[in-house]
């Protein structure tokens, strides 16, 4: 199937965190694919992936990098895609200069930024904004927080039966 999601990494140490990204879009049928490009050890690279996407049939382009690495801004000057901007912990900021860096763009360069490590609200961004053009995603997407919302009312029940102590002992 055509990949419709571009996942940049700055470098293979992310690839770990990335898990959750990964998960998400085996389990919502979301192609993708998925390729190693730094802003700073490769920056050609970097601006012929973001520059040739749109033509590949990639809609989304997700960038993840840790320290202060500005992947995602490297990525969105180059390309009208939506860029979404996953920050990585694993400095000596615990990802708070990635944060910084991937959040703060200037006028006209925006990167949907997610939480710290939080590759898997990435892709439920990006699979949100597919599901525009793509009703089964939407309906995929749908069961999902379905699912999320029925597991939260049972562990709600457990907690009204054992309270706060026996549930928090229960799921030890």
């Amino acid at each position: 199937m055509q990949p419709l999601v571009l996942v940049l990494l700055g470098s293979d140490s992310d690839l770990p965190r990335m898990q959750g990204l990964v998960s998400v879009f085996e389990e919502l049928e979301v192609p993708f694919e998925m390729a190693f490009a730094s802003a700073h050890r490769d920056p050609e690279r970097v601006a012929g992936l973001a520059a040739q996407a749109p033509g590949r049939g990639i809609q989304v382009i997700v960038a993840a990098a840790g320290m202060a690495a500005h992947l995602a801004g490297a990525v969105a000057a180059r390309t009208g895609l939506p860029v979404i901007g996953v920050p990585l912990a694993g400095s000596a900021l615990s990802g708070v200069d990635a944060l910084y860096s991937t959040v703060q763009m200037p006028k006209g360069m925006p990167v949907a930024t997610v939480g710290i490590d939080r590759a898997d609200n990435a892709a439920y961004l990006a699979a949100q904004i597919l599901a525009l053009q793509d009703q089964e995603l939407g309906q995929r997407l749908a069961r999902v927080r379905e699912a999320q919302r029925l597991q939260l009312q049972a562990r709600d029940r457990r907690l009204q039966e054992l309270g706060p102590q026996g549930y928090l002992e229960a799921t030890r």
